[in-house]
């Protein structure tokens, strides 16, 4: 028994070892470790590498508890690399874009970047005209998380985001834990607390997927189903209403999969704001996390991602914004629409609409968010 232990010590030592060593290799996904090494105002960036028994790899950097890569099986077993990003951590800093990144303070916008707990009013840094989007800028997408690899498939990353940062008040104890299961899953699991005031949390992964593995084309072809029968609408601004909107009889109705270029280009004005989906779908599934909220397949690659959560919603972001002026990994310049982001979280302005699920974190209760990221192939 005791020579057991030692042996699965060992093992344990060995895939921890194995699995961050890339100082002399390549990573499977062709990044290098040490184009992930920095000191940015006295914190140190690095690359982290997940592994699992079928051969998936996922690579994040703390700078921003960001996803750099996932490599996933198509229908025949072949690795490609299924999210966009960047080769080294330069052009993370350097250029403004929330490829895998976490959200917060708060995910969405709140709308002219002020809202009340307990009737006290707070004012947040603008940072899209009058509003506040993603948290503020700089959001948690730009700040040095402290990392430690707790095993060959598990990363933990910790944030303290302090006291007036970006207009929020309390200092917020933030964790997220990625997971890269030998079911061929990214679990991510974040918790948070607050122990000196009241505040809003609402976070969220911001990956841009294509599940093609050619990052070269769109995804106007991949197949999406959403488990919503409703969404939250914006008006002409781009300001989300407060309405929740059925999605029957709509482009945003995909209770059946449909392709995402099917409908797209509709006459229809919600599409016409945002040039494309960027809408939060109310989820069906109760906060039941072993519910399907959403699938996404790949007719040519045979891939399928599924997307699982205990949050009410799941925002779905075409990329509309990508321009081809941004390039990342492989040199590939990445054009509109050549991805799609699906997002667990709540809705963008719950702090001032009192009919969505409520945000607020009080100090003694503890914020959880769960998302699973499942690939398959068909």
């Amino acid at each position: 028994m005791v020579y057991k232990k030692i042996i699965l010590s060992l093992l344990a030592v060995f895939t921890l070892l194995t699995a961050c060593k890339c100082h002399q290799e390549l990573s499977l996904s062709g990044l290098r470790c040490k184009d992930f090494d920095a000191n940015v105002n006295g914190q140190i960036t690095k690359l982290y590498v997940l592994k699992n028994t079928h051969g998936m790899e996922v690579c994040i950097t703390n700078y921003g508890a960001r996803v750099v890569s996932i490599m996933a099986p198509d229908r025949n077993g072949k690795m490609e690399d299924v999210v966009c990003g960047f080769s080294n951590i330069k052009d993370y800093i350097s250029q403004k874009q929330n490829f895998g990144a976490t959200i917060g303070r708060y995910a969405g916008r709140i709308l002219n970047s002020t809202f009340k707990i307990d009737s006290v009013q707070y004012k947040l840094k603008p940072n899209t005209g009058i509003h506040s989007a993603h948290g503020g800028d700089p959001g948690f997408a730009a700040k040095i998380w402290q990392a430690e690899q707790v095993a060959g498939n598990v990363l933990r990353l910790k944030y303290l985001s302090v006291n007036g940062e970006n207009g929020f008040a309390g200092n917020l104890n933030v964790t997220v834990i990625y997971t890269l299961t030998n079911n061929n899953e990214l679990d991510i699991d974040y918790t948070a607390s607050i122990t000196d005031s009241p505040t809003v949390v609402n976070l969220t992964h911001h990956s841009f997927f294509n599940i093609s593995g050619n990052l070269n084309t769109n995804i106007e072809k991949q197949l999406l189903y959403v488990n919503a029968n409703g969404y939250t609408p914006y008006d002409s601004l781009k300001c989300v209403t407060g309405e929740i909107a059925p999605v029957a009889g709509t482009p945003f109705d995909f209770t059946s999969p449909h392709s995402i270029g099917e409908r797209i280009n509709a006459n229809n004005s919600q599409l016409q704001v945002t040039g494309g989906y960027d809408h939060t779908f109310v989820l069906n599934t109760h906060g039941k996390d072993t519910c399907l909220a959403a699938k996404l397949k790949d007719p040519q690659s045979g891939r399928v991602l599924e997307v699982y959560t205990d949050e009410p919603g799941l925002h779905v972001y075409t990329a509309n914004g990508l321009k081809g002026k941004l390039v990342g990994k492989g040199g590939i310049a990445y054009q509109t629409r050549n991805s799609i982001c699906l997002e667990t979280l709540h809705f963008a302005d719950s702090p001032n609409k009192p009919q969505f699920p409520t945000t607020v974190l009080r100090p003694g209760q503890k914020y959880r968010s769960h998302c699973i990221y499942r690939f398959i192939a068909e």
